[in-house]
């Protein structure tokens, strides 16, 4: 994370040119959003492959708890440490054709999942998409923010609800694919992946052919500040320091609730199976609408956000999941389903604000402010997925479910952001 930083600094210390809109580009471009969406639903299905195949490969290929960690941490440390680097990069000079090249990189870690013989072949393979969503995301990013025009909140909530949907996908899979036909079903996948690459290509197109629509501010203007937009926004200017400390609150709120959505989405399968006496199977029940209800809640937080502030539904977010993670651990079974439901609506309306605040934070560094929170701060999140791993290994299951149901509580940080509201 020193690495990363010490580069973001860099970057900031000689900004790219401010990016605003011509002319007749406030207009919100809903086909090319739409297809972004599209794009990201296909690349998080395909990630969400690696958590949903592990269940039907942790005894053939004889895995412990760490080592699932570690094949989670594998998965997104590659696209996470990478996105604020390529973020950086496409802020420079814009890469339209990194979005097919990702779903091609992710297309051979799909063929690898299936055919992986070991532990060793299989962290190689999970890399390999891994990377393929660390080339997309940052650029993706930027896609969907030039056609967003002035409704920014509604274009990047349409954006992370086609993520969200695609990871939500992750109990059926187990349930339906890989624990009925085992490794082999991950070739179905490159399937996907190819029918990502044709989107792609030509989204990627409309990108090239519209970069004009933005065009570069006076680089006396850039200088005077590193945030003239969110400046604008909030009546008031702010400094460095000011844009820096609110990133790294950001950061600690995105790591504390990724943290935990790995915990629920990766580890309480196994939870439920032997804190209710039943099979993974029954898990996946309550892991589908968890993710169903955070589809709709990551869609419905965007247009909050853009009415009444950004600040507010993220702290709204994080204060209103407290008590339900609270409660997980000790609810009796027939609780569960409607506990989910309501924590994954709950958690996931601040999901695509986040990313909207950072792009306010640092509006000439889209590339960089996205990386940053979708990129770093989940793959901090993936740590923490190896070490909840390696304490079930050591206390069980049930004292690691009880120490994860405190990590909604570090959002409550977010008071201290200032309001980014417009005027």
């Amino acid at each position: 994370m020193t690495n990363a930083n010490e580069t973001a600094d860099s970057t900031l210390a000689k900004p790219a040119p401010d990016l605003t809109f011509a002319k007749g580009a406030a207009r919100t471009v809903f086909p090319v959003v739409l297809g972004v969406s599209a794009i990201h639903m296909l690349n998080d299905s395909m990630q969400a492959v690696v958590p949903a195949i592990l269940p039907s490969l942790q005894k053939p290929l004889d895995l412990s708890y760490t080592q699932i960690g570690f094949v989670i941490f594998a998965l997104n440390i590659t696209s996470s440490l990478l996105q604020p680097l390529i973020g950086m990069y496409s802020d420079r000079k814009p890469s339209p054709f990194m979005l097919p090249l990702g779903m091609v990189m992710s297309l051979l870690g799909m063929g690898g999942i299936a055919l992986a013989p070991n532990y060793a072949a299989l962290l190689a393979a999970v890399m390999l998409v891994g990377l393929g969503s660390a080339v997309f995301h940052p650029e993706g990013s930027k896609v969907v923010y030039l056609a967003a025009g002035e409704r920014r909140g509604l274009a990047q909530s349409i954006y992370q609800v086609g993520g969200n949907g695609g990871s939500s996908t992750q109990p059926l899979m187990t349930k339906y694919l890989f624990l009925p036909f085992g490794q082999l079903a991950a070739f179905w996948f490159m399937g996907v992946a190819a029918v990502a690459v044709v989107i792609s290509w030509f989204v990627s197109r409309w990108y090239k052919g519209n970069l004009h629509l933005r065009r570069p501010k006076p680089a006396k203007t850039v200088d005077r500040t590193l945030q003239s937009e969110a400046s604008r926004e909030e009546g008031g200017g702010k400094t460095a320091k000011v844009v820096w400390i609110g990133m790294c609150l950001l950061v600690l709120l995105t790591f504390a609730r990724s943290t935990y959505h790995t915990a629920i989405l990766n580890y309480y399968q196994y939870f439920y199976a032997e804190q209710y006496a039943t099979t993974i199977e029954w898990a996946q029940l309550p892991l589908f609408l968890f993710g169903v209800l955070g589809v709709a809640g990551t869609f419905v937080g965007g247009p909050l956000a853009d009415r009444f502030g950004p600040k507010r539904i993220i702290f709204g977010s994080m204060a209103g999941a407290v008590p339900f993670a609270a409660l997980l651990p000790y609810l009796p079974q027939a609780a569960v389903v409607p506990v989910f439901m309501a924590m994954g609506f709950i958690l996931s309306l601040g999901f695509s604000v986040v990313v909207v605040y950072a792009q306010l934070l640092m509006p000439n560094h889209i590339g960089t402010a996205s990386g940053l929170i979708v990129g770093l701060a989940f793959g901090m999140g993936a740590l923490g997925a190896v070490v909840l791993g390696a304490f079930i290994d050591g206390f069980g299951l049930k004292p690691v479910f009880l120490a994860a149901s405190v990590l909604p509580l570090l959002g409550l940080v977010t008071f201290k952001l200032p309001d980014l509201r417009k005027p």
